[in-house]
Parts: structure tokens; sequence; C-alpha cells
């Protein structure tokens, strides 16, 4: 399973932790997770994530969020800078790849 690249936008269509890297990407790997359960995955599935980020010297607080969320079995990543999202609040953006048998 693919979740295209998903960031920290609210239900409501705002942006989560403006501002804040770390809470963005929290925010992004919450939503990556809520796709998953509507499929029957969990983070525990996701063998591989890509996270952009428009501002590289901010990679710990987003690297930090990633360990937090994958603590448990963590997916081979990659993270570049971009120049820019398509929102300017937005600071990350996470692909995921997760593995599900059927």
């Amino acid at each position: 399973m693919l979740v295209a690249g998903t960031t920290a936008t609210l239900p409501d269509g705002e942006i989560a932790g403006l501002g804040d890297a770390a809470a963005q990407a929290r925010q992004a790997i919450a939503n990556i997770e809520a796709a998953l359960t509507r499929v029957g995955a969990t983070l525990g599935d996701v063998v591989r994530t890509r996270m952009y980020v428009t501002d590289i010297t901010r990679w710990e607080e987003v690297a930090r969020a990633h360990g937090e969320a994958f603590a448990a079995a963590p997916p081979v990543t990659s993270m570049v800078q971009v120049a820019a999202l398509i929102d300017p609040r937005m600071l990350v953006e996470i692909e995921a790849e997760a593995v599900v048998e059927r």
C-alpha cells in the first residue's frame, strides 16, 4: 500500500503545528496512520518513508518525531529538502509504503 505525500492538514483544512516542524511531522504521521487504519494496516506495516522538509537544518526535530512513531519497527527512510510545499505554512510532507498481507 502506498500513502501519498501527507502533510499536517487537519480534517477542517487547517494546518497543525504552524511554525513547528516536529508537530507537523507528528500530525502527518497521524494522518498516515489514519489512512492505513482504513485499509486494515498499521504503522508497523510501514517499510519505507520519504520525508520532504522545507528547512533541512530542522532535520533533528522531524527525525525525532518520526523515530517516536516508528520506534518499534523503524522503516527505511530518507529526508530531503525541497524549495517549498504546496502551502507555505507546511514544513513537512511524508510519504509511506506499507506491506499488508491479504
